[in-house]
């Protein structure tokens, strides 16, 4: 049951992965228009997002529903560190303020409470 919890978990940053490349690929303009849907950014983010797709199904195997969605919503944390990191955007306070509620909400699931 462990490694289906694993797989859920890497499915989630793999998935913020593509939106990462999607975002990225989103600020280039491109010449003609249709070169702005067909590049790499946009096929590689793709791709992973169906790779995702492949391993959440494979995930729910092992993992009640109602922890799918708790991990699932861990995304948004992810998503905040990969920007800063890939996209250099700044991390302000109400986006830390709002990952720490969401994290806060994820321990207190967990726990019960």
């Amino acid at each position: 049951m462990c490694r289906y919890f694993l797989i859920a978990i890497f499915s989630g940053i793999l998935s913020c992965f593509s939106q990462v490349l999607l975002k990225k690929s989103a600020g280039c303009k491109k010449q003609p228009l249709w070169k702005e849907y067909v590049n790499p950014y946009v096929i590689t983010g793709y791709g992973i997002m169906a790779a995702c797709m492949v391993l959440t199904v494979i995930a729910y195997k092992g993992v009640p529903f109602k922890y799918g969605a708790v991990l699932e919503s861990l995304a948004y944390l992810y998503i905040m560190v990969l920007s800063r990191v890939f996209l250099n955007e700044e991390i302000t306070r109400k986006k830390a303020a709002g990952n720490f509620i969401i994290v806060a909400g994820v321990v207190l699931f967990s726990l019960g409470a």
